[in-house]
């Protein structure tokens, strides 16, 4: 399981706040993880956020590291919150989902 800790989560948002595709992502991410945070032992302790977040850490990550891969475009990020929005409607918590 892909996991991303709290300061890989926050560095990320502080790097691409700024970017129009990964910025969204990364507030996105970080709320999912703040609401993980307020309604279960943490982020790091409920595995059902982080694997609802797999696709979109995925893409967070890659583009830490461009030599690897090539920036994520809107549709993929839009492709990315699927299982996020599933897991907010399935589990009642709610948190903003920022679009690109």
């Amino acid at each position: 399981m892909l996991f991303m800790n709290e300061m890989e989560i926050d560095f990320a948002a502080e790097r691409f706040a700024a970017h129009k595709t990964l910025g969204p992502a990364t507030k996105t991410l970080r709320n999912l993880r703040d609401a993980a945070n307020e309604n279960s032992d943490g982020w790091a302790y409920w595995p059902k956020p982080c694997r609802a977040a797999k696709k979109l850490q995925e893409l967070i990550t890659s583009a830490m590291h461009p030599r690897e891969s090539t920036e994520p475009t809107a549709k993929e990020v839009r492709a990315a919150y699927a299982p996020i929005k599933a897991f907010r409607t399935k589990s009642g918590i709610q948190f903003a989902i920022v679009e690109p």
